[in-house]
């Protein structure tokens, strides 16, 4: 399932794919896949783009 709660939480705070992976140290390519669903992230890096985007768990992460 598509997050589009990610992507809309980081074009809020007009960040890229890339600036949001450089900030939480991982690929953009795994931002990617994450906003489109094809990869599930772990609880650490979860937390990490939370951190990064000013949101909580729930409001990006959680149904």
């Amino acid at each position: 399932m598509k997050n589009l709660r990610l992507k809309a939480a980081r074009t809020a705070k007009d960040m890229t794919q890339q600036q949001l992976a450089d900030a939480v140290n991982v690929s953009r390519q795994t931002i990617n896949a994450i906003e489109k669903g094809d990869y599930n992230p772990t609880i650490k890096l979860c937390i990490a783009i939370c951190k990064a985007l000013d949101k909580t768990l729930d409001e990006i992460f959680w149904q």
